[in-house]
């Protein structure tokens, strides 16, 4: 068991249990698309049809723009693409997360099982489907624009401690999922509120001056920011901004995994 005292032990366990997590991750994808005609091909189909019907209801009947230079020829829809696979990176993990334990009560059982690599098995097979969504995303900018800037290369850099910060989350809520069952609901209907309180289908510039510190306090917007500047605008991050979030998402992460080692011990009664 790591050390949750150590700032490094949400590292560690991804970097201890590499193997396993892997394999349980490839086990949750197969099962998820076992039996289907298309089979994984859906992991292409879905995202390629939510972009057509989000660019569709928000550049076609609601007109939103951008008040960007590369606003033509189909900008909007790749802008508010990448917005989107922060956001399921995000969702996908968290509303997940209250009934991680509860889908794997087997695990609990079994005293020398790492039940700690759970969010991490989740986050991987998260991070499989948003490898795929920003595959289909290049491709079209590719199609539509060129070349994306070497910006794009520091892509990783800006995921790195939103990754922990999800990480973290997962840990606390499925820990609390355990003793409250009235977790669930109240993380879903969260993370849907803060899927409309980010800069997803609208630019940040776009809200009164009054209300933009309330959009900025939103985990989302930092990555959504920072993730369109290296990807679209050729700009790098925001350091000045970017490093105290980092901190703070590192921090999550690191009480997170502090947290469920804690309570760990609790779940067998429970369950």
């Amino acid at each position: 068991m790591n050390n949750a005292y150590n700032p490094f032990s949400p590292l560690i366990c991804a970097w201890q249990h590499r193997t396993l997590i892997a394999r349980l991750a490839k086990r949750e994808i197969d099962a998820r698309y076992r039996g289907s005609m298309l089979g994984i091909f859906w992991v292409f189909v879905i995202p390629m049809l939510m972009l057509g019907v989000y660019t569709f209801v928000f550049s076609v009947v609601f007109r939103i723009r951008w008040e960007v230079p590369m606003e033509e020829n189909g900008a909007f829809a790749l802008l508010l693409f990448s917005g989107l696979i922060i956001f399921n990176l995000f969702s996908e993990c968290v509303t997940r997360a209250p009934g991680l334990m509860l889908e794997n009560v087997s695990y609990i059982k079994k005293v020398v099982f790492p039940l700690e690599i759970m969010p991490w098995v989740s986050m991987q097979v998260a991070l499989f489907n948003a490898a795929v969504s920003l595959l289909i995303l290049f491709i079209f900018y590719l199609i539509v624009h060129g070349l994306p800037p070497l910006t794009v290369l520091l892509l990783p850099l800006v995921l790195f401690p939103f990754v922990l910060l999800i990480v973290g989350l997962g840990w606390f809520l499925a820990s609390m999922g355990v003793f409250l069952r009235d977790v669930q609901p109240l993380v879903g209907v969260m993370t849907t509120m803060m899927m409309f309180l980010s800069p997803i289908f609208y630019p940040l510039s776009a809200i009164p001056e009054a209300y933009q510190g309330l959009i900025q306090l939103n985990p989302l917007t930092p990555v959504l920011n920072a993730s369109k500047s290296v990807i679209f605008w050729g700009q790098m991050p925001e350091w000045v901004d970017w490093i105290p979030y980092t901190v703070v998402f590192w921090m999550v992460g690191w009480l997170g995994f502090a947290w469920f080692q804690k309570t760990r011990k609790g779940f067998a009664d429970v369950v």
